[in-house]
């Protein structure tokens, strides 16, 4: 392997490996997204991405290993509860899977959080301005057309709640 780094930041790299261009998180640093469901309505989230230049419709997510050394169920727990305002008893890995793998060498592992409850109003830490949607799966697909014709980006992972509506 013939990996070289060009450039690096506080959290990213940009690497060259033989003659192919990537970016990987800089120290042990990867994601959780999480599936949540309360009352039979799924929880998204909404929230400005800058390198989109718009905000961007997604599940919760956080990444794990950027603040302390928490667990990915730890992490979870604590995204999901600055986010959206609910906590869960418990965290369910469904799997690690990669985001890009043309692009980036980033993936994230999905979890399921089961036992949900409302313990705060949600929307991030900080300037994130998060907003929450509970929405049926039923309505998913409607609703993200919806979002979309507002200009609102849709995060690839959303594609995991919606195959259902997608694929038929």
């Amino acid at each position: 392997m013939d990996k070289k780094v060009e450039w690096q930041g506080r959290y990213l790299r940009a690497v060259r490996d033989r003659n192919w261009e990537y970016v990987e998180r800089c120290g042990d640093v990867h994601a959780v997204v999480i599936l949540a469901e309360h009352d039979g309505r799924v929880v998204l989230v909404e929230q400005e991405r800058v390198p989109l230049g718009r905000r961007c419709l997604e599940l919760p997510a956080g990444l794990v290993g950027d603040e302390d050394d928490k667990s990915v169920e730890d992490t979870a727990i604590k995204e999901l509860e600055e986010e959206t305002g609910f906590t869960a008893a418990r965290i369910e890995r469904l799997g690690e899977f990669v985001s890009s793998p043309g692009i980036t060498s980033e993936g994230f592992i999905l979890v399921r959080a089961h036992g949900l409850s409302k313990i705060g109003d949600g929307g991030g830490v900080g300037d994130e301005r998060i907003e929450v949607h509970l929405v049926t799966r039923g309505q998913l697909a409607g609703f993200v057309a919806e979002r979309r014709a507002a200009g609102v980006a849709v995060d690839a992972k959303m594609l995991l709640v919606l195959a259902g509506a997608l694929l038929g």
